[in-house]
């Protein structure tokens, strides 16, 4: 039975059908739907876990107890997860374990661009990569397999085409492991990394890269060699190799589905059977860089295929069609121009509690770090209120480092703004550090009662798992108060003058302060009724007050915009145009209504 199935999806299915038991995962686009999918199976146990090292130590400690597992993120996740994940390289497994690892080319929603191919090499674990949805799901089977075989967590990583992108997959049945579950403490030297274990299994590591080698040149059924034209030959793997392949059909090629360890034996029996050969792949030359280190003459790579962005058919043929046909690239007529398109740049939802508290922070002078999450929008004019990111919870740190350079004289001028889920994931400990250490930033956390930017997953502080079942809540007061912050209060941000009062005083404390949201849900949540959310009816403007001074434009509202139209108002003001509400987006927050100086936003219909 074949089933049309996004790649995340197919991931999610051959998961099941290896007979996982575990899958664990922090949130991050594009790999957020595989434990979303992954929780409807109900053979398989499933979290939310705070962060991805988290998820990793749950995932691996499920596999020395028996069971197969498997933990996801994005890339940057993986960052987060280094700590464990290259240690359990030297441990090894004992079910099956799977790291999925989502890159993210041209960034279309991440704060880097990173290439998760050099993570297998580093950490010196097998990596596969699929190109479709039924290799997302197949591979993911087979990597399970590799994993008990060799004794090794294996990275599969995927990238936005693949997880995104919907192609048929031929439904199997589930598989339990044959596995007897249980720990045995005679397996101590294998899993206790001190010293003079660790030693020992550092040997095992490189004897075990040896055996996958040699596996991948005989044995992985993905590797594979198309002889063609041998005038040139392609080596490329996953989407990389699906589009070279669309754009130059009757040229050889070697596809990668087992990027670490190389098929060297394979690679070298290509270069026997084609004269020329081109490496093209998304992001860095790691295919390139290796074989030009075994000895080969790559006659094209990353002089012609960019080494920024993803990569489409269109690129490709741009990039390599003079090289391969001799001939230079035509664009094909474009009727609709790119600038011509209307600009629909990304935005906070109308309502949504974080407008009015950027808006403020604005109007107060505040140097804002932020962090993570739809809040990174505040960056965009008109609103213009944050002013530093880097990652997951690098706010808290931030604020407070720059607090101690500059001392008395950055009182009143410097905070940090983090999310909930941010919080959980990686706030709790530079907050305590700048409490331990007599920081005094005040810090403000956004409490929406969701991980909002990836799709509405739970976590702890919502009250509900993954599968939407009851369970205990994260009381923010509490964890701020038990890491020795004595100055905390809660805001209503739709409520803008309170909420600059509030944040006015904590910023100017010369100790640690925590500000916390309430009332705030995302707009979007599935619990709750937008629309119903707030007791104010819809608005509307006054066309005879308003004058037209835009001030309801600043705080970027969707449901306002602008109209050209001069008029005069009832008190004789002229006017060369006027704001309007949609009042199909409104949804009554009244956030306009306290910007607007001239009382032009009224009461319109329930």
């Amino acid at each position: 039975m074949k089933k049309i199935m996004q790649g995340n999806e197919a991931i999610a299915r051959g998961a099941w059908e290896a007979g996982v038991v575990v899958g664990c995962a922090y949130p991050g686009t594009p790999s957020s739907e595989i434990m979303a999918e992954l929780s409807g199976y109900r053979e398989i146990y499933t979290e939310w876990s705070p962060n991805e090292k988290i998820a990793i130590e749950v995932a691996h400690g499920a596999s020395l107890a028996g069971g197969r597992a498997i933990a996801c993120m994005k890339h940057v996740g993986l960052n987060v997860a280094a700590d464990p994940f290259m240690t359990i390289s030297y441990t090894g497994v004992k079910g099956g374990l799977v790291v999925v690892v989502a890159d993210d080319p041209s960034q279309h929603s991440s704060q880097n661009e990173q290439d998760s191919r050099n993570w297998t090499r580093f950490g010196k674990v097998p990596m596969l990569e699929p190109g479709d949805s039924e290799e997302c799901k197949e591979f993911t089977k087979i990597a399970f397999d590799i994993s008990e075989r060799f004794d090794t967590p294996v990275l599969l990583r995927t990238e936005t085409r693949v997880s995104h992108c919907d192609s048929p997959v031929e439904l199997g049945e589930r598989k339990e492991s044959d596995i007897k579950r249980g720990l045995d403490q005679k397996d101590t030297p294998r899993y206790v990394m001190v010293p003079m274990y660790s030693r020992i299994k550092r040997v095992a590591v490189e004897k075990r890269t040896d055996e996958l080698a040699a596996y991948a040149d005989t044995e992985f059924p993905y590797n594979v060699m198309e002889i063609n034209d041998p005038s040139i030959g392609f080596i490329s793997s996953g989407v990389s190799y699906l589009y070279t392949k669309d754009v130059f059909p009757g040229c050889s090629f070697l596809k990668l589905g087992m990027v670490w360890p190389l098929p060297k034996k394979m690679i070298a029996e290509f270069f026997k059977k084609v004269k020329k050969v081109i490496v093209v792949e998304e992001l860095d030359p790691f295919f390139e860089t290796e074989i030009r280190a075994m000895g080969y003459k790559v006659w094209h790579g990353k002089d012609l295929i960019p080494s920024i962005g993803e990569l489409t058919p269109t690129i490709v043929r741009q990039s390599l069609m003079k090289a391969v046909e001799g001939k230079a690239y035509k664009p094909p007529k474009v009727f609709i121009k790119q600038e011509d398109l209307p600009r629909r740049p990304p935005n906070l939802c109308a309502g949504c509690s974080h407008r009015p508290l950027f808006y403020a922070l604005k109007k107060l002078g505040l140097y804002v770090f932020g962090d993570i999450g739809c809040y990174a929008l505040a960056v965009a004019p008109p609103l213009s209120a944050l002013h530093a990111s880097t990652c997951m919870g690098a706010s808290v740190g931030g604020a407070y480092g720059a607090g101690k350079v500059l001392g008395k004289d950055g009182l009143g001028k410097i905070c940090a703004v983090l999310g909930d889920s941010t919080f959980l994931h990686s706030g709790i400990g530079p907050l305590m550090d700048t409490v331990y250490n007599k920081g005094y930033s005040t810090t403000i956390i956004l409490d929406n009662r969701i991980t909002a930017m990836t799709g509405q997953q739970e976590t702890a502080g919502t009250g509900y798992t993954i599968k939407g079942e009851p369970t205990s809540m994260v009381d923010y007061e509490e964890i701020a108060k038990a890491l020795g912050v004595k100055h905390v209060r809660k805001v209503d941000p739709y409520n803008i003058e309170e909420t600059m009062n509030a944040i006015r005083e904590e910023v100017n404390r010369d100790d640690a302060s925590v500000v916390i949201t309430v009332n705030s849900p995302c707009m979007l949540l599935r619990r709750a009724n937008p629309l119903g959310r707030f007791e104010h009816p819809l608005y509307v403007i006054d066309t005879d007050t308003c004058r037209g001074c835009k001030a309801c434009l600043e705080i970027n509202c969707p449901a306002i915009s602008w109209r050209e139209e001069e008029g005069t108002t009832k008190d004789n003001h002229k006017r060369k145009g006027t704001a309007f509400i949609n009042k199909d987006q409104c949804v009554g927050c009244r956030v306009c209504v306290q910007v607007c100086k001239f009382d032009a936003i009224v009461p319109g219909t329930k």
